[in-house]
């Protein structure tokens, strides 16, 4: 079920002419995108933080972009066809997640950037607790997650435009990774950001009109739940085909630990304005219910195919969304949403990407009390550094990098959802508090991901590893931090303070 999640199987869709011609159409947008970008790139802010004046709109619509990735419109569909309704708990907490990401941690970031010279989450994490040990310690779970997690992803779009374009998955590894260092070395996140919200309003409009052909193959939703009702009512269930308690992880899982992820608490330094955040969750849910119109739509209406006989069972659950859409809608349409999929992966890839190089040539060099003299020299050079070492691991057995996608995840929630989302609404937080959820986080993560892919143990169906190193690190700040509280809150610098009072 992991592997459907990571999205990490072959997408087989044969190569038509128009959904290459849409495809290289893209690819010819955001490099001129990119190029646009590079000109308004003259320094380290311009570079990881796009010159702190990105509006409300494109934020919102950057930061769904690349928390949904491809998954969204491949393997989503093709959970929801083979466990039923329990694959929306994966989903359903992203409307939550926003509203709670701009409550404890957008606003929070954005003020603390102002009073600090702060552009990185192991930067806030440094600011918070007067430690370069604990913005060391953040800056190497990055470095130690990008890596794997950008595999994955480099991974799944090589699937994708091996299928679209017929170039063999090593060609489409190593297209799909050059195209995005292209706009993103020069142009940093700026490039990123605006390249999002062309595939963010691209898909969100693809996702209504796939999902109005969703409801003609079955005369409405009533008609797409008759024949499974018929043949299989489990997949009806609030649970699906999932028992109660994989539900539920699910839902604690993905509920929590997206609000650790950097490369979507990135983008909270980069709003013009920090009074716009209490916009942000009206207009990211407003966003995220149309694109995942087609994670529900598709999924469904392919298990209502195969239970009323018009297609036989699908061979593999990702085959739903590229055989619906070719043959359930018009060629253009079907071509936008490939399209589009390949922009997901890509906008998750170049956040990556900026989070990384910042984590290498900014966080852990501050950690050792010295500074790179020239960032955005340094920050370029490291972008090209890890995406050539993310897509040559990328080119490993795709069992390996799915778990290092499982990996990349689960230390990304274990080590920041702690000491930052808790961290910046707790003033009883201590440093030494960080620290333990850092040390659990990264350490328990190493060591239990690497014994459960080596089948050393196993858990309860549901039950995941990530989870319950999130659980432990969690517990890890908040029992050292009671314990080494001495002065209580007059021992936050006063800027601190006052951005935790806000």
């Amino acid at each position: 079920m992991i592997r459907l999640l990571l999205q990490v199987e072959p997408v087989r869709a044969p190569t038509e002419p128009l959904v290459v011609a849409v495809v290289l159409v893209y690819f010819v947008a955001v490099m001129g995108v990119g190029a646009w970008a590079t000109r308004r790139t003259r320094d380290s802010i311009d570079f990881f933080l796009a010159g702190r004046g990105i509006g409300l709109i494109a934020l919102s619509l950057s930061a769904i972009s690349a928390t949904l990735s491809g998954f969204t419109f491949i393997g989503g569909p093709g959970l929801v066809y083979a466990v039923g309704l329990g694959a929306l708990f994966i989903i359903l907490p992203a409307g939550i997640t926003n509203a709670v990401g701009a409550w404890v941690l957008a606003k929070r970031l954005r003020l603390l950037a102002e009073v600090r010279d702060v552009y990185t989450l192991p930067d806030a994490i440094g600011a918070r607790y007067r430690s370069p040990a604990a913005q060391g310690l953040a800056g190497l779970s990055i470095l130690v997650a990008v890596v794997g997690y950008m595999a994955t992803n480099v991974l799944a779009m090589g699937y994708v435009l091996d299928a679209v374009l017929g170039v063999g998955l090593g060609w489409g590894i190593w297209i799909g990774a050059g195209v995005t260092l292209l706009y993103s070395v020069g142009g940093g996140i700026r490039a990123g950001i605006y390249t999002d919200v062309l595939q963010g309003t691209l898909m969100a409009a693809a996702s209504v009109l796939v999902f109005l052909f969703v409801l003609r193959v079955g005369g409405g939703l009533g008609g797409l739940a008759a024949p499974i009702l018929e043949v299989d009512p489990g997949f009806l269930r609030p649970w699906g085909h999932l028992t109660p308690l994989a539900a539920l992880s699910f839902y604690f899982v993905f509920s929590m630990g997206v609000l650790g992820q950097p490369h979507v608490l990135h983008k909270f330094y980069m709003l013009r304005d920090p009074l716009e955040f209490r916009w942000y969750p009206v207009v990211s849910a407003l966003a995220l219910t149309l694109t995942v119109l087609l994670y529900f739509g598709v999924g469904l209406a392919v298990r209502s195919l195969v239970a009323d006989g018009s297609w036989m069972p699908l061979a593999s659950p990702d085959e739903a969304t590229p055989r619906f859409l070719l043959e359930h809608t018009p060629l253009l349409l079907a071509a936008l949403v490939f399209a589009g999929v390949v922009a997901a992966i890509m906008s998750t890839v170049n956040s990556f990407m900026n989070v990384g190089s910042a984590a290498l040539i900014h966080d852990l060099p501050r950690a050792f009390g010295t500074r790179v003299r020239d960032e955005l020299l340094w920050g370029r050079i490291g972008t090209v550094a890890i995406t050539v070492l993310a897509t040559v691991v990328a080119q490993l057995s795709g069992a390996l990098v799915a778990f290092l996608g499982i990996f990349g995840w689960g230390l990304f929630a274990a080590t920041f959802v702690p000491a930052l989302a808790i961290g910046m609404n707790w003033k009883g937080a201590t440093r030494e508090g960080a620290l333990a959820s850092l040390a659990v986080g990264l350490g328990g993560t190493l060591l239990f991901e690497t014994l459960a892919f080596a089948g050393a143990f196993s858990l309860p169906t549901g039950v995941t590893v990530s989870g319950l190193i999130l659980v432990s690190s969690c517990l890890a700040f908040l029992i050292v931090s009671r314990l080494t509280r001495r002065s209580g809150p007059g021992d936050l610098d006063p800027d601190i303070r006052v951005i935790l009072d806000a």
